[in-house]
């Protein structure tokens, strides 16, 4: 018997979980699938319906409540098993605002309430759900509701952002800060003029908002609200509906799925795209989840030893692989798309999960839109208990079609390794990095100019289109850019920082693969140095908005950058043959320096022939180039798509710290 037949069958001692198991049962293989969709409570006026799957429960009930969070039930009631493995039972009165628990018992023991692993609506901190009918919960026009227009993952833009961070700022002029109204508020500017909020985003040009965890999550209390919490959300309680703490009043469970749709829709209406940053690898904890108080066992791996694994790093890890872990995350996923229209998601730890789990979900997604985006981080904080080549690592994502990972090949060879803060790359003038950016800057795709062996991490391309990359230099992970600038070149002066903050978007927005940007670093955001700022106070993570008028520049050039993007194809083919034909590295003297062309009109292009070239070091650069005469767009720090001047011949020079982009 495997290890995983010997935890089941309770020789292996591990937890009073893992043995909490029936002894006909061998292995979680042999547990059945439920049939149909795994919702745990279906109202109307008349009945309200309550299931649960439990296939080694002996008895499960249902406790109805007067409140979300005070009193005890007023009603216990008995639930009866089905086939496969579901309880079920129909309450034939109006339970609209009631709220419910469910209680299972596994080998004589009642393992505690939960309100269930689907549940849709809770209460405060989500101990209880909550019977509600959620088309109560729309907008106005929310039937109207329409995701903004995409053709190609090419043309997506992503902006990372968390709720508090974006708008708690005192001088943001923005109401309800740190909530998911915040995102409605129109016409929003700073003490000192400039705007602010969701005019901020249109005026940048981005037009995908990636919101950290929005789903209902552990460690801000929120019955506590005027402690001014935070955190970034990543310890999952459940999955299936938002947190509290970002709504006006977390105690009536319509609100915060009302305000939630309200962003969406008003997200949707400046044309922005809304990504939710999904956590499905592992739950806070083992003992007080809902999964563990459903199904013991089922829904964690176990290492070797028979112990709860850990490739999340924070205590346990998710078993995508199962059954109904699969069904889970898909129905969770299209629950997202179909109640929230949510237009995209980023898989947190990816790696974790198996490849298979993430072709169904991004099949599944097709059936509805398959222009809704789907990356992920391609990687774990630890070995996964399953073979790598199973799984949704980075080094698998040419298995994964339509799927996106984060390249953190082109991110480290920019700034630095992610675990040392003070150890700088090419922006420091350091040697030895250029193929890495290169390898980012072809969207991690073969490509005959790439010599592999160079590149930092990847010794081979993992990509099959440029869009399953996502180019990055910054996210809320680490330092972010202007900390990790100066971290790693504490001597720079403010000028200096300035350029080389630039440079650097200069390569993510240049790339082939998809851009990124971490909120803020248009304004050049610092955390005080901070490298993980997960429970830092607001002093930490709030964005400063006064930095949007001291760096102006700064934010001109990147929504300049952003603009440039958007109006030349070029610069995002987003097919991997047309990158190979069009796009050729040209040769270079000496280090920290690189260029490319994208030529003959690359993907239909106005501007024919377009030169890129970086440079890191503290002094110009001369570049040879095709002979021709050229329009400069970008220079100094500056860019003007109309044309900044123009140089004739075969020979450019680079200005030092800075990127050239010229045209035919």
């Amino acid at each position: 018997m495997n290890v995983k037949g010997l935890i089941l069958a309770g020789i292996v001692s591990t937890t009073i979980s893992c043995q909490s198991v029936k002894k006909d049962i061998v292995s979680f293989d042999d547990y059945p699938v439920r049939e149909g969709k795994l919702t745990e409570m279906d109202y109307s006026p008349a009945e309200t319906k309550f299931s649960l799957w439990s296939p080694v429960a002996e008895e499960v009930k249902v406790l109805l409540y007067d409140s979300g969070h005070e009193g005890s039930a007023y009603k216990t009631l008995p639930m009866e098993k089905g086939i496969d493995g579901t309880w079920k039972i129909a309450v034939q009165e109006d339970l609209n605002g009631k709220f419910y628990t469910f209680n299972v018992k596994v080998d004589g023991k009642w393992l505690g309430d939960t309100p269930g692993i689907m549940a849709k609506a809770v209460g405060v901190n989500g101990k209880r759900a909550a019977v509600l009918d959620l088309d109560t919960t729309d907008p106005e026009g929310w039937e109207n509701d329409v995701r903004p227009a995409l053709n190609n993952f090419a043309d997506i833009v992503v902006y990372e952002m968390h709720h508090r961070d974006f708008s708690i700022d005192s001088i943001s002029g923005i109401t309800n800060k740190g909530k998911f109204l915040a995102l409605t508020e129109e016409g929003t500017k700073s003490s000192l003029g400039e705007k602010t909020g969701i005019d901020h985003l249109k005026e940048l040009g981005v037009n995908h908002v990636h919101i950290l965890p929005s789903y209902d999550y552990a460690s801000v209390d929120e019955s506590k609200l005027e402690n001014n919490q935070y955190n970034w959300g990543y310890d999952p309680v459940n999955y299936n509906v938002p947190d509290g703490s970002y709504s006006t009043d977390p105690y009536n469970p319509a609100v915060r799925i009302k305000e939630f749709k309200q962003m969406v829709q008003a997200l949707h209406k400046a044309g922005i795209r809304v990504v939710l940053d999904v956590v499905y690898n592992h739950t806070f904890d083992i003992v007080n989840s809902n999964f563990e108080k459903t199904v013991p066992g089922y829904f964690y791996r176990f290492n070797s030893e028979g112990k709860y694994a850990d490739a999340s790093g924070c205590g346990n890890e998710t078993a995508s692989d199962r059954a109904m872990m699969r069904k889970y995350m898909i129905e969770s996923v299209l629950h997202w798309v179909n109640e929230y229209h949510i237009d995209g998601f980023r898989f947190d730890l990816m790696g974790i999960h198996d490849i298979e789990t993430m072709n169904e979900i991004r099949a599944e997604l097709n059936k509805i839109d398959p222009t809704i985006f789907v990356y992920g981080e391609g990687w774990a904080a630890g070995a996964p208990q399953m073979p790598q080549e199973e799984l949704a690592m980075k080094a698998n994502a040419y298995k994964m079609p339509g799927i996106a990972v984060f390249s953190d090949e082109m991110r480290d060879a920019l700034r630095g390794p992610f675990n040392d803060d003070k150890k700088g790359a090419f922006l420091n003038g350091l040697p030895g990095n250029e193929m890495s950016i290169m390898y980012g800057l072809v969207g991690c795709i073969p490509h005959p100019q790439i010599i592999n062996d160079s590149v930092n991490y990847s010794k081979e391309a993992w990509a099959a289109q440029p869009t399953q990359m996502i180019s990055y230099v910054s996210c809320h992970d680490d330092m972010c850019l202007a900390d990790r600038i100066k971290s790693t070149q504490p001597d720079a002066s403010i000028e200096e920082r300035i350029a080389l903050h630039k440079l650097a978007e200069t390569f993510v927005f240049t790339s082939q693969g998809v851009p990124f940007i971490f909120t803020g670093d248009e304004v050049m955001r610092d955390k005080k140095g901070v490298h993980n700022s997960y429970n830092s106070p607001d002093s930490i993570n709030t964005i400063d908005w006064k930095q949007k008028t001291t760096y102006r520049e700064v934010f001109d050039y990147i929504k300049d950058l952003i603009a440039m993007r958007k109006a030349h194809p070029a610069f995002r083919m987003g097919d991997a043959e047309m990158v190979r034909k069009h796009m050729e590295f040209l040769p270079v003297e000496g280090t920290n320096l690189i260029a490319f062309i994208l030529k003959d009109r690359a993907n239909g292009d106005s501007w024919n022939n377009i030169v890129v070239a970086f440079n890191s070091r503290k002094e110009p650069a001369k570049l040879n180039v095709p002979k021709g005469s050229y329009t400069i767009v970008c220079k100094d720090g500056k860019i003007n798509p109309k044309g900044i001047g123009r140089v004739n011949g075969t020979e450019v020079i680079v200005p030092a710290q800075s990127a050239l982009i010229m045209h035919q």
